[in-house]
C-alpha cells in the first residue's frame, strides 16, 4: 500500500511531540520522504502534509500563471509563506509547533486523516464535524437533491 489512507488519533506527549500513525510513515518510508512538507487548508482548519511532491505540484501550479499578475503572488504567498517543513524523528513523531496549533485549534490530541496522495492533521472535533458534513453533503448528492433544495432535483 503506497497510499495515505484511514484516520487515527493520537496524543502529544509531554515534550509537544505526536506519533505519526504507523501506516502512514510506511507509506512515508516507501515514497522516500525525508522530509515532510505542510500547508495550510484555505477553507478548513487543517494541513495537508506530504513529501517533495505536494510542494513541487504547488509550484508546477504557480509556473503556469502569469509572473506579473496578482495571482502568481498570491499563490507563492499561500504555498510558500503558509507552508513549513516538518521533522520525522526517527521514532516517527513530529512535534506540534506553533504553525500547527495555531491554526488547527489543536491542544492535546491530533487527528490524521488519509487524503491519497497526502494525508491531513486535525483537531479530533473539528475533523468529526467536517465529516459529518462531508457525509451530509454526499448523501444529498446521492439522493439527486440539491444541497437545500426538494428531493429529485438535480445538482447543478
Amino acid at each position: 500500500m503506497n497510499r495515505f489512507l484511514s484516520s487515527a488519533v493520537n496524543r502529544i506527549d509531554a515534550k509537544g511531540r505526536v506519533s505519526v500513525p504507523a501506516h502512514f510513515r510506511t507509506v512515508v518510508q516507501q515514497r522516500g520522504y525525508t522530509e515532510l512538507y505542510a500547508i495550510r487548508q484555505l477553507d478548513v482548519p487543517a494541513l495537508d502534509v506530504g513529501g517533495l511532491d505536494l510542494l513541487d505540484r504547488y509550484e508546477e501550479r504557480i509556473a503556469l500563471e502569469d509572473p506579473f499578475l496578482q495571482t502568481a503572488d498570491d499563490m507563492s504567498f499561500f504555498v510558500h509563506g503558509d507552508g513549513a517543513f516538518l521533522k520525522l524523528d526517527q521514532d516517527g513523531r513530529i512535534t506540534v509547533t506553533d504553525f500547527i496549533r495555531e491554526y488547527t485549534g489543536i491542544t492535546s490530541d491530533v487527528a490524521f486523516v488519509g487524503r491519497g496522495n497526502f494525508f491531513q492533521i486535525w483537531e479530533p472535533a473539528k475533523l468529526s464535524a467536517y465529516g459529518a458534513e462531508v457525509r451530509a453533503r454526499l448523501s444529498l448528492l446521492r439522493r439527486g437533491t440539491k444541497p437545500g433544495g426538494r428531493a429529485g432535483e438535480q445538482p447543478e
